[in-house]
């Protein structure tokens, strides 16, 4: 069974984006306006960032994310 990586997703209040970092995945660092969105960036930004921080060889292909949020506090 393959490796699951997590990432973790806070919202930002102040530009208003969900941001992902990782310690599972190398400079993984990026933003999207709903979590949708975010995931969808994620299923292509995780697979090459290991491949190109060589953590799996290429061609890497699809990778299980397990995408952990941080729901923002009730105003």
């Amino acid at each position: 069974m393959a490796a699951t990586y997590t990432v973790r997703a806070e919202w930002d209040p102040e530009a208003s984006v969900w941001v992902a970092t990782s310690d599972d995945v190398p400079g993984l660092v990026t933003e999207a306006d709903t979590i949708d969105a975010l995931a969808s960036k994620l299923r292509d930004m995780v697979p090459e960032l290991l491949e190109l921080n060589g953590v799996l060889p290429a061609p890497v292909g699809a990778v299980p994310i397990e995408l952990v949020t941080k729901l923002p506090h009730a105003a």
